[in-house]
């Protein structure tokens, strides 16, 4: 496949202000090792400048986005779905995700200093609790989930029902599942 024809574009190069914190440049999620050499995140064109319009919305109220996981490589996908045997949470690598085809973001809101806003969980729990039907939440954190999904849903992005962080672009389906490498030559998963 032809990585040419796709237009992988750096998050930070898209909107510096939008804070990356790539969950999968550290070894303390459920995956137990770093994955990625370094902490940036990558997305398709089109999806990064909605990510943007996203950013300027939310700066505009005096908050803003931090960035967990974007573009995934299905070899990274693969180690995801031997830990968690469940496609409410990962997607089974024989179809991809989104996240595969580098049109999803998992995000949350932070305030002007960068500081995260209280959310129903923390990011990669597997539950109900991260469900955005769940209401057993404080008015604040409600608040605060639903003001990110305003956000993201106002510049076209899809809430995923059983995450509260996770978002489609609404163009996912014209791109394939890829497992390119956006990091340079000497990454390997």
């Amino acid at each position: 496949m032809d990585s040419t024809r796709f237009e992988l574009i750096n998050l930070r190069e898209i909107d510096p202000t939008i804070l990356i914190d790539a969950a999968y440049a550290r070894a303390d999620t459920f995956v137990g090792f770093t994955v990625y050499p370094v902490n940036e995140l990558f997305l398709m064109k089109p999806a990064a400048e909605r990510l943007a319009r996203a950013q300027r919305r939310l700066q505009a109220l005096g908050l803003g986005l931090k960035c967990w996981d974007a573009y995934r490589p299905l070899s990274l996908q693969k180690i995801l779905w031997k830990h968690v045997l469940d496609e409410r949470y990962i997607a089974n690598p024989a179809t991809g995700s989104r996240h595969n085809r580098g049109c999803a973001v998992d995000v949350t809101l932070v305030d002007r200093e960068g500081h995260e806003l209280p959310m129903p969980t923390p990011y990669l729990e597997f539950s109900e609790r991260a469900h955005r039907d769940w209401h057993s939440l404080p008015p604040g954190t409600a608040r605060n989930r639903q003001t990110l999904e305003d956000a993201m849903v106002a510049e076209g992005f899809i809430p995923l029902p059983e995450e509260w962080w996770h978002f489609d672009a609404p163009e996912w389906e014209r791109y394939p599942v890829l497992d390119i490498n956006p990091y340079g030559k000497d990454y390997r998963i």
